[in-house]
């Protein structure tokens, strides 16, 4: 769990550091806006797109090695943006830290289902959910902070190092676990097996994170929008954004308990369900009750990720594993990437509140999907 955990919030907070360092390369460079998204857009597309081959090289060489050599090559890949004189230089560093961290999500997450198993994997993978966003919350301000005494260059070098030295402990301490065993044949009227209702099992639960993800990045879109209608200022609105995605990391931790002890489908439930209607009390009220209700709102936004990463061990044969989340994040990231356009556009057509009860009625279109994977998941 150390390793696992430790993995995530140091390549998550390398991700978030992104947005720390525009500014300056802004400045630096004298970058557009357009240009400075092309940047952190191939990082991102570089991420997503690998998890599902990381995943296949871990099946062929290992998670100790790939892990390490991708923690390593994230650090690497800061370390020459710390080295960058231009432009090039500067968006081929981004792009090979994002081919090493295309390797957390996929392999840290079976290694954790891996170690923990049963209502035990829900807990320890949204244990490891809620360490991406201590990442997210450290590693940015800790850039920040080393730039009030340093250069952003040698700050750069400095913090890709940590992820070098990363990788050497990584490698040291991930346990090596023995080959899956290929799951025995089983005779007609058998027990259900993980991975085998029907082969829809695992599609019907990366439909609920695609939609899940798509409807939580919507959200955040239009919500500080939402908010300016009711009189909010620019700090009311970043103080809101800090009270959700302070909600939504305690939501990631909290709901994969709530889903070990009630069932990963009633869990979704409650969350998706408490997000809509959030959604809805939220048009309707003044700012100051608005603001109260937000972290509540985080915790019911975030917190279904950690419930749908959990139930992933339970519809896949373990030596598929680190593909099935590849296959995973690949979905939910890249669909959370895409929705803020598609939402933008309904947004154009038809007006921000209008597209706000949009989404949270898209919310609700997971709850029969949940359902329906009832008969899937062993500890639904």
């Amino acid at each position: 769990m150390a390793v696992a955990g430790g993995a995530h919030a140091l390549h998550d907070g390398y991700t978030d550091l992104i947005y720390v360092m525009l500014p300056v390369w802004q400045s630096e460079f004298g970058l557009s806006y357009a240009a400075l998204g092309l940047m952190k857009t191939m990082f991102s597309l570089t991420l997503a797109g690998l998890q599902i081959p990381s995943g296949r090289l871990a099946e062929r060489f290992g998670v100790p090695i790939v892990l390490a050599l991708g923690t390593a090559l994230a650090g690497i890949g800061f370390c020459i943006a710390g080295l960058s004189q231009g432009i090039p230089m500067l968006m081929a560093a981004l792009v090979i830290a994002g081919v090493g961290s295309s390797t957390q999500h996929p392999l840290a997450s079976a290694l954790v289902a891996r170690a923990y198993a049963g209502p035990r994997s829900l807990k320890a993978l949204g244990t490891y959910n809620f360490a991406g966003d201590l990442g997210k919350m450290t590693l940015p301000v800790a850039g920040s902070l080393l730039m009030i005494v340093m250069p952003w260059r040698p700050m750069l070098a400095l913090l890709g190092g940590l992820g070098v030295l990363a990788a050497i402990i990584i490698y040291a301490l991930v346990p090596r676990f023995t080959r899956e065993a290929p799951p025995p044949a089983r005779s007609e009227g058998s027990a259900r097996a993980p991975g085998r209702f029907g082969q829809f099992g695992f599609p019907l639960l990366l439909s609920v994170g695609i939609i899940d993800s798509a409807t939580r990045m919507a959200f955040l879109t239009f919500l500080p929008f939402v908010l300016t209608a009711k009189g909010a200022s620019v700090p009311t609105i970043g103080l809101a954004l800090t009270l959700v995605f302070t909600g939504g990391a305690a939501g990631k931790l909290a709901c994969a308990f709530i889903g070990a002890r009630i069932g990963a489908v009633a869990t979704v439930w409650l969350t998706e369900a408490a997000t809509a209607l959030g959604m809805v009390i939220l048009l309707k009220v003044p700012l100051d009750f608005a603001l109260l209700l937000l972290p509540l709102v985080g915790i019911a936004l975030n917190g279904t990720s950690s419930v749908l990463y959990g139930s992933v061990p339970e519809l896949v044969e373990p030596a598929r594993r680190a593909r099935a989340f590849g296959i995973f994040y690949t979905g939910t990231i890249g669909a959370g990437a895409i929705s803020p356009a598609i939402y933008g556009l309904l947004g154009d057509a038809v007006g921000v509140p209008a597209a706000f009860l949009t989404v949270a009625g898209m919310v609700l279109l997971t709850l029969p999907i949940t359902l329906a994977l009832r008969p899937a998941l062993p500890h639904a």
